[in-house]
């Protein structure tokens, strides 16, 4: 049988379907749809983002922030199964990854992902530097670029007819509270265990981190990189004399 064949064989026997996870749909000829379509996707890529961050940094606040996620998406999961109330626009998608609408997974995810980034940047960064307004100025920028996204992810599941607000503004309650919920939790709980964690032979083995102790990661890496780049070339250099 020829591999044209095949495919007719395939296609007439049951019709294929999507994978309904990434699947987002958005009236034809209509940009503003379209980009919000692609807003839709944030989710998704910060996932993957925390994934590859886990894989080459093995640190455990970024471990928890994932977990917390996790959790999150696991709560909207058993809350929209409890109160089963459906989409505004039955029959609108053809392809859902569930027919229930209460609260958006959407705004809850990506609310607890702002929220918790927000208490993050303030409360658990510190400057180390002296550079204080260069320091505020890039957090507040950040913090409006979060708050923006937040946002635009939120209206993209109204515009595109898949939550009605009512539910998104329950996604977004949700999120906000789950996010600041498990910030509180990582601080309070989690983190004076983290040092122990990371003592134990398993943690060793996959070089899983603790970081939590140094107020500012992102100049701590710059500084102690560039200090060992600095180190190591003088080193070249004296060889080559």
């Amino acid at each position: 049988m020829s591999a044209v064949e095949q495919c007719s064989v395939a296609v007439e026997k049951e019709r294929w379907e999507p994978l309904s996870l990434t699947h987002v749909e958005y009236p034809p000829d209509d940009l503003a749809g379209k980009v919000l379509a692609y807003l839709s996707l944030v989710p998704v890529f910060i996932l993957f983002g925390f994934v590859t961050l886990i894989v080459f940094k093995r640190e455990l606040h970024s471990i928890s922030f994932l977990c917390g996620l996790v959790l999150n998406e696991i709560l909207n999961w058993l809350i929209k199964n409890v109160i089963k109330e459906p989409r505004p626009c039955q029959g609108a998608h053809r392809n859902l990854f569930t027919e229930y609408g209460m609260p958006s997974s959407h705004s809850q995810f990506i609310w607890f992902f702002s929220i918790y980034s927000l208490l993050f940047l303030y409360l658990r960064m510190h400057q180390t530097n002296n550079a204080r307004c260069l320091d505020l100025l890039w957090r507040h920028i950040l913090s409006v670029c979060l708050l923006t996204l937040a946002f635009l992810v939120s209206y993209s599941r109204v515009y595109l007819m898949y939550h009605s607000w009512s539910q998104v503004i329950y996604g977004v309650i949700a999120g906000g509270v789950m996010g600041a919920t498990w910030f509180i939790f990582t601080q309070e709980v989690l983190t004076p265990l983290f040092p122990r964690i990371a003592s134990w032979p398993i943690s060793e083995f996959f070089l899983i981190r603790d970081t939590s102790l140094i107020p500012n990661i992102l100049w701590f890496e710059y500084t102690v990189t560039r200090s060992e780049a600095r180190n190591r070339q003088r080193k070249l250099g004296t060889k080559m004399q």
